[in-house]
């Protein structure tokens, strides 16, 4: 069964276990595809690329994300987008539904030269000498010109989740930032480029997820809104806890309940705590899903401008003395 007593892919495997492989070199060692979707479904194998496999056991990071694109990335290409995000550690920055699909490589060859197979997409585009660095053997743009490119180059939400996303492992200031898109003169009619101004002002690393940024960016976009609030502390039956976006001052939230973020183990344990928030400290949140976010002809926004509305005049009622809104007298 080439299975080890700790429960992965042994020595005995016919497969390497100490490195990154391709389809090729399975098929080569008798490895069908099957046997290797299989190995995959069963968590013994980790599919982080289209064509590309490790064993489970190989610890994530830099260094083996880099091996898996080696095989794949010709030397004069530079990975970008998504996948430079990926290589970068990134959290959020795959598109919705990645994690359930095997994405392509995202790269780009120097003017004349372009790629067409299933791996990856690719294109063609310049770049200033200070804009790609390499890796370990592999071409990568900078985190800068990966956060302006995915900022200027993703549907609107996508690219605001993606910005956020490099933001947690960034190596330049927000200043930087902010000069690249607004003020060099860079990207000066580039597609996308005033997507990525009205954008960056926005970008913040204390986003929780994709979803986060989509509500966050619906919040933003409603008139009239208080100022934003990301993971606000507030203590719980059983401790502190944090709420991923609030109006503090107005003691309302609104949280993401994601299968992907907080599992079956966790879903009563987080009503409990939004329950206690709910009766015992008078909140008002709302709790909001997949469908809420994504689904078509859903518009989160109205519904958090709905709850600040119904927050707003909770305050006002809670703060009255004399007769209430209903027309019986208060109780001063």
């Amino acid at each position: 069964m080439h299975i080890s007593p700790g429960g992965f892919l042994d020595s005995t495997a016919p497969v390497p276990i100490d490195r990154p492989f391709t389809t090729a070199l399975a098929r080569a060692h008798g490895v069908n595809d099957r046997r290797l979707r299989v190995w995959v479904a069963s968590g013994l194998l980790i599919n982080p690329l289209r064509g590309v496999f490790h064993a489970a056991q190989l610890p994530d990071g830099p260094d083996l994300r880099i091996s898996c694109l080696l095989l794949v990335v010709p030397p004069t290409a530079v990975v970008t987008g998504r996948t430079a995000g990926w290589v970068y550690g990134a959290p959020m920055v795959l598109a919705p539904g990645d994690h359930r699909v095997i994405p392509r490589v995202s790269m780009h060859l120097a003017p004349g030269n372009r790629l067409r197979n299933a791996l990856t997409v690719s294109g063609e585009r310049t770049f200033l000498p200070h804009e790609v660095v390499e890796r370990e053997g592999v071409l990568v743009t900078s985190k800068l010109r990966t956060t302006v490119d995915l900022g200027m180059g993703l549907p609107r939400g996508q690219a605001f989740a993606a910005m956020c996303a490099m933001s947690k492992v960034a190596d330049f200031s927000r200043e930087e930032l902010r000069f690249e898109i607004r003020e060099h003169g860079r990207f000066a009619g580039y597609r996308g480029v005033r997507q990525a101004r009205e954008l960056e002002p926005l970008v913040d690393p204390g986003y929780g997820s994709s979803a986060e940024c989509v509500l966050g960016l619906a919040w933003h976009d409603e008139p009239g809104m208080p100022p934003l609030t990301l993971q606000h502390r507030v203590q719980g039956p059983r401790g502190s806890f944090y709420l991923d976006l609030s109006a503090p001052a107005l003691m309302y939230a609104a949280e993401y309940r994601g299968a992907r973020w907080h599992g079956e183990e966790r879903t009563e344990p987080d009503a409990q705590r939004l329950a206690w928030l709910v009766e015992r400290e008078e909140w008002i949140i709302d709790v909001f899903d997949a469908e809420d976010v994504y689904g078509a002809g859903r518009d989160p926004g109205l519904r958090l401008r709905a709850g600040v509305e119904r927050a707003r005049r909770r305050i006002g009622a809670l703060a009255w003395k004399g007769q209430a809104r209903d027309g019986r007298e208060g109780h001063g």
